[in-house]
């Protein structure tokens, strides 16, 4: 019974995030849906499971490519405020084999291209190479 009310709180967060995405994400789905990017599939708001302390947990990835293990997350002002969650989140995703780009909002507005060619770089460089457009702390 958990594990159901567990999976509709994860499809109902995924669904209303899906349907108030910010323009940021909306200009970066345009590019990525519909393997537009390098003929990868990419999703958007993607839960990622797993378990964490012996309980099921979740988080939502704003664009997830199983293929290349990549998440790319989308930060606007809200992240200023959450680096040490952002931080934590990120070393339990990167515990699971994941890769994760940080993205900030207003990158996405003003070079679009230079976004781009950094997924685009993330997909082909090998595993533990992590370039990004921002560095943490900033």
């Amino acid at each position: 019974m958990k594990h159901r009310k567990l999976d509709r709180l994860i499809k109902q967060t995924a669904r209303k995030l899906r349907r108030e995405q910010t323009e940021s994400e909306t200009m970066l789905w345009q590019i990525l849906r519909d393997r537009k990017l390098s003929g990868i599939k990419f999703l958007r708001q993607h839960p990622i499971l797993l378990y964490l302390e012996g309980k099921q947990r979740f988080f939502i990835a704003d664009f997830y490519c199983h293929e290349a293990g990549l998440i790319v997350e989308l930060d606007g002002a809200i992240h200023m405020q959450r680096k040490d969650y952002d931080n934590a989140r990120d070393h339990v995703l990167q515990g699971l084999g994941l890769r994760i780009i940080r993205i900030k909002n207003q990158d996405i507005k003003d070079n679009p291209q230079k976004v781009i060619n950094v997924i685009k770089k993330e997909i082909c460089c090998p595993a533990g190479s992590l370039p990004s457009l921002t560095k943490r702390g900033e």
